[in-house]
């Protein structure tokens, strides 16, 4: 059964955008950050993402200023598969995307239960906080930004119960970023 975890960035309140929606705090540019996030680019998978989160990196990655900014990184957002859940659009037009019209949920079921490589949410905010909610996500890696917002979206607002969750590793970085990562307990 194919695994879904998440790769999220957010401030030490915990927020993944600040209340405007901005999430630019999140992106520093550090020689030794860019080559952990190109390694997770190149590691594989498939890409889930919301509406949102979908334009803001079809609009992005395949540009030449991204490939030439991030290049690894790049390659990878180009190459792997991608799942957008959107109820608005009609067409998705970034390479090797498919348009998924149905409740996130089940189609992650169904998703989950397919031959594939596992599945990596990034961003989209309200597609995490469904998917936690309804016991489908495996491991969380989570970003925590040495920034406090004050005000922002919280990745879980609409999680009603208890997730029990494992710590498995730890990674910080020169920037002030440090990696969390989780499995889920369930």
């Amino acid at each position: 059964m194919r695994r879904v975890t998440i790769f999220e960035q957010t401030s030490l309140d915990g927020f993944f955008a600040d209340a405007n929606g901005d999430m630019s705090w999140a992106h520093k540019d550090d020689p030794e950050w860019n080559a952990f996030a190109g390694s997770n680019a190149r590691s594989g998978g498939a890409l889930l993402f919301g509406r949102v989160t979908y334009e803001l990196m079809a609009k992005f990655w395949p540009t030449p200023e991204a490939k030439e900014i991030m290049p690894a990184v790049a390659e990878g957002m180009n190459r792997m598969s991608k799942y957008v859940f959107s109820r608005t659009l009609d067409q998705v037009t970034w390479s090797n995307t498919t348009l998924l019209k149905g409740e996130p949920a089940e189609e992650v079921r169904k998703l989950k239960r397919e031959v594939g490589p596992d599945l990596v949410i990034l961003g989209s905010g309200s597609i995490v906080s469904q998917l936690a909610q309804a016991g489908l996500i495996d491991g969380y890696q989570i970003v925590v930004n040495p920034i406090i917002l004050g005000r922002g979206k919280s990745l879980f607002e609409t999680v009603t119960r208890r997730l029990d969750l494992r710590l498995i590793d730890r990674k910080p970085f020169r920037n002030g970023n440090t990696v969390l990562t989780f499995d889920s307990a369930a």
